[in-house]
């Protein structure tokens, strides 16, 4: 099993220039991703040369701070967990309607078939390759740019929403009511009596990527004090929706657009998008919640800015995922 997983993922890693001794640990880590992108997405020069600069002008975008990061499982030992191995998380079926790897097809079970998706949802946080870390210390700007790198785009709330409950619905944003706790409240209110996660309908310990430590140096939430202590996604095989989306509590909280207005729908092709919304739970969850995090629960504005802000919000347990528009 060991021997497979470390084909998997670094299957065409010879082609990696040799890195020299001057560049950084975080220099070195993002390398291996890049290359890693490119082998399992099959990513093109001009889309990895979009992603290289990205990564390079944050300067703090990857998988945390090599130096103080403690994550708590392997690679290998993920692989070991899920039956089959992390091959097994990958379907033809999806990959032809989705037309990418690691992407589950959003549509109503109750009413559509998988091929009925107008739209697809990354299955692991972003790099969205299993028994990898997730990428972190991203701004919500800039995981819509990553997006857009790679032939996708940064996802609605409702689309997340309705793939971690199983089941995407009609969008519900309230936009009559015209401000952003008015619109929050009356969507929260509408679903709390139906509130479900991922895995059903009662919050469980144990069964996602949220038993991790914090750092102990970790106090305000900077790069050089807090290790991304993630676990590589898809570790937890049954922290997974019905939609076969995993990894949507735990592990990394995840960038969303919440829209203000219709025009500002990236499922409807916006580019301009709306405010930042911060979806799930992080990887201590099994020892502090914070906050609710059932599928369809809206966040206050925590750090909130513009999608497309410069100064949008960026820590040490906050990733993203994508989604695609098809058919």
């Amino acid at each position: 099993m060991k021997a497979g997983l470390i084909a998997f993922l670094a299957a065409g890693l010879l082609l990696v220039p040799s890195l020299t001794l001057a560049e950084s640990a975080l220099q070195k880590q993002n390398a291996v991703l890049f290359q890693q992108l490119q082998s399992v997405h099959r990513l093109n020069g001009a889309e990895l040369g979009r992603l290289r600069q990205i990564f390079a002008r944050s300067g703090f975008i990857g998988q945390g701070n090599p130096a103080i990061t403690r994550h708590p499982m392997t690679p290998e030992q993920c692989a070991a967990r899920i039956p089959g191995g992390p091959q097994s998380y990958d379907s033809a079926r999806n990959t032809r309607i989705c037309g990418d790897r690691y992407m589950a097809p959003l549509f109503d079970p109750t009413r559509e078939k998988p091929s009925d998706a107008k739209a697809c949802i990354d299955m692991f946080e972003f790099p969205n390759i299993p028994c990898t870390y997730p990428v972190v210390w991203v701004k919500a700007r800039e995981a819509a740019e990553i997006c857009a790198a790679v032939g996708k785009r940064l996802c609605d709330a409702h689309e997340w929403e309705g793939a971690c409950a199983g089941a995407l619905q009609e969008p519900d944003y309230f936009f009559g009511l015209g401000s952003l706790a008015a619109m929050r409240n009356a969507h929260n209110a509408k679903y709390g009596a139906s509130k479900s996660w991922a895995y059903g309908p009662r919050f469980q310990r144990g069964i996602c990527a949220q038993n991790s430590e914090k750092s102990a140096s970790c106090g305000g939430g900077g790069f050089n004090s807090c290790g991304s202590n993630t676990y590589p996604t898809g570790a937890f095989p049954n922290c997974k929706s019905a939609l076969g989306v995993f990894d949507l509590h735990g592990n990394a909280a995840e960038h969303m657009n919440l829209p203000m207005t219709p025009d500002q729908m990236a499922s409807r092709g916006s580019t301009t998008l709306g405010v930042t919304e911060m979806k799930g739970s992080w990887f201590i969850w099994d020892k502090y919640q914070a906050h609710a995090d059932w599928c369809r629960w809206r966040a206050p504005y925590w750090h909130g800015t513009r999608v497309m802000s410069p100064r949008s919000h960026e820590n040490y347990h906050l990733g993203f995922r994508c989604c695609k528009s098809v058919n």
